[in-house]
């Protein structure tokens, strides 16, 4: 009896190499090349192909895959400088570029077949309906419409246009300078304290406005306590602070 053996059929040598690899789940960067070449000449002792130019892709693959395994058999001269280049490394470009391919052909196959699923229906609207126009009897229309009906449109409108403001960031790109700086506020301050003596705080704060002013003043009386031209007295946390000027300092000073 007869035994039949029936061969896969395969595109190309690399499509062969790629199926090896593959049932031998081995790294394509990392070839047996050994196992692989003699399991690709087993196959392509078995082929019965009439197609002479298909015929010779597969001997010519086989001749390289031999002329690697003869140079991956052979003494490796050892070179201090340069590393020696993989025999495989050509080859492994070229089932990569191949594989790369290979995929993208099943993705635009199955696009066709998912097209191939899509029906269209020509438009079948008759002219009648097509070119069909209401008319608009505008008087009807605005039979209703009068000046206080206009105006609160108008007001809708324009309050609509007001909400899109946003209070705190349509105002960020408004930068105010303070005229304002240390030096200057220290001499208002001692001028200041030499004419009322005591003082609170916040009294001194009546003279100006603005966060700028608050810290820069506040800044201005902690320095001049520092040097002693200043005394501050509060009796109670978040109490306002006394302030007493002390003078015969600044001829000391």
């Amino acid at each position: 009896m007869e035994l039949t053996v029936k061969l896969e059929v395969f595109d190309g040598p690399l499509d062969l190499l790629l199926h090896l690899i593959e049932k031998n789940k081995v790294d394509i960067f990392d070839i047996p090349i050994v196992l692989i070449t003699e399991q690709y000449l087993d196959y392509v002792s078995q082929m019965d192909t009439k197609d002479m130019d298909l015929m010779s892709e597969f001997l010519v693959m086989a001749a390289t895959l031999i002329r690697i395994k003869s140079r991956m058999l052979l003494p490796r001269e050892e070179k201090e400088e340069e590393e020696e280049e993989d025999p495989r490394q050509e080859l492994v470009e070229r089932l990569l570029e191949y594989k790369m391919y290979k995929f993208a052909s099943f993705e635009l196959k199955d696009r066709q077949y998912d097209a191939a699923k899509v029906f269209f229906k020509e438009p079948s609207i008759p002219d009648e309906v097509k070119e069909f126009k209401e008319e608009i009897d505008y008087d009807e229309l605005l039979s209703d419409v009068t000046l206080t009906k206009l105006q609160e449109i108008f007001d809708s409108v324009m309050q609509k246009q007001v909400d899109k403001i946003d209070p705190i960031r349509s105002k960020f790109g408004e930068i105010e300078k303070e005229e304002i700086n240390i030096e200057d506020q220290m001499i208002f301050v001692e001028e200041y304290a030499m004419l009322h003596g005591t003082f609170y705080f916040r009294k001194l704060l009546e003279r100006g406005s603005g966060k700028g002013y608050v810290i820069v003043t506040f800044l201005s009386v902690l320095e001049m306590m520092k040097t002693g031209k200043l005394r501050i007295v509060q009796e109670k946390l978040f109490d306002d602070m006394l302030i007493t000027y002390q003078r015969g300092r600044e001829e000391s000073a």
